[in-house]
């Protein structure tokens, strides 16, 4: 499957980004659905393969095997947080990275 998230981290590789900001609505990657359990986990810093390995419906499966075979971070968190886009930008510790 090809989603917009396979095409942002085609596009990342070729202008040789960083890092490749991915915005939701919940403050990065969780253990399980934070809405229907308050009580999931956030994750800070987790792997390609751990994400894999558990399933987390973060992006397509063709996105992270494009992000991992290239080495490109992913950062992941939430747009409604203000200045959060800022926060990102200037590499502040927010949501969940993925590397």
């Amino acid at each position: 499957m090809f989603t917009t998230d396979s095409a942002a981290c085609l596009k990342a590789i070729e202008i040789d980004a960083n890092l490749l900001l991915k915005i939701t609505n919940v403050d990065g990657v969780f253990s399980e659905d934070p809405a229907k359990n308050p009580n999931a986990t956030l994750y800070k810093k987790i792997s390609y393969d751990y994400a894999l390995k558990k399933n987390l419906k973060i992006m397509d499966f063709t996105a992270f095997a494009i992000a991992k075979e290239h080495k490109l971070p992913i950062r992941i968190f939430n747009i409604k947080e203000p200045n959060s886009l800022y926060k990102a930008i200037i590499g502040k510790d927010i949501g969940t990275l993925i590397n």
